[in-house]
């Protein structure tokens, strides 16, 4: 039987592990009942200390924590624009503050299909902020890549419970790069990356819901250069962002919106 660590114990509970060594650690606490227990036992402890710290994670963080946490200045202006757009996110989300703005009117031909969207709705700013923090990353954007994508679908299909598949945008010019698994407020939720042949990053965040839900349309909300269309379907939540204007990402939610619809 392989050795299995305790690091790798940890690793496994935390979601964590790399790919190849999971299936070896399922192995091993299938034939291991003291590993198992004890795997229960961290995950009895991981959820009491979350209820425990839960409330403070939710109080407003103090300004003066917010302005130590920015970086200093860096030279280039690519650099100082996307740490603007990380701050301002960062600070909103947190803060719990507004700043949302609303477009009511559209050029896209799909307008009549956009609802007015809701302030307090926290989908669209957590699918931005989320856009923010790895569409700059040049090394590592995404966990698994859209080489392997049968087994990223297979991976974030376990941890949502139901088949999650990213819809592939090549006709429309964006291209998948891949996806990542990210914490959420019901519980695990998966993002999908693209790029077009410019450079441009587009990212697509799925969540589920505690009860199916179907709204009518679209919903669009604009933060600084982040814009997002978001909507629900069953018992999935999705939000299409980028830094793109309202019109193109319309048309990208429409394409993306047919093709989840039909898988």
């Amino acid at each position: 039987m392989e050795t299995v660590t305790e690091q790798e114990l940890q690793a496994y509970l935390d979601d964590a592990l790399p790919l190849e060594r999971r299936a070896a650690v399922e192995a091993y606490l299938e034939t291991n009942p003291e590993a198992r227990e004890r795997l229960r036992t961290y995950r009895r402890l991981q959820e009491d200390i979350g209820a425990l710290f839960e409330p403070a994670l939710l109080e407003p963080v103090p300004p003066r924590l917010l302005a130590a946490a920015l970086p200093p200045p860096q030279r280039g202006w690519r650099v100082q624009w996307w740490q603007g757009a990380a701050a301002s996110l960062l600070m909103l989300v947190l803060g719990g503050g507004g700043g949302w703005l609303l477009r009511d009117q559209l050029q896209a031909p799909a307008a009549q299909w956009v609802a007015a969207a809701d302030s307090q709705e926290p989908l669209p700013r957590l699918a931005a902020m989320a856009h923010v923090v790895y569409s700059p990353d040049v090394k590592r954007p995404v966990e698994i890549d859209a080489e392997h994508q049968d087994q990223l679908v297979a991976w974030l299909s376990k941890r949502l419970q139901s088949r999650v598949k990213p819809p592939l945008l090549s006709a429309q010019g964006y291209e998948l790069i891949g996806g990542r698994l990210l914490p959420g407020e019901q519980g695990p939720v998966a993002q999908f990356m693209y790029h077009n042949a410019a450079g441009q990053r587009m990212t697509l965040y799925v969540a589920t819901t505690a009860a199916p839900r179907r709204d009518a349309g679209f919903r669009f909300a604009s933060q600084g250069p982040v814009n997002v269309f978001y909507w629900w379907d069953g018992r999935f939540a999705y939000a299409l962002s980028a830094g793109l204007g309202q019109a193109e990402l319309g048309r990208l939610a429409e394409a993306a919106q047919r093709q989840l619809r039909a898988s």
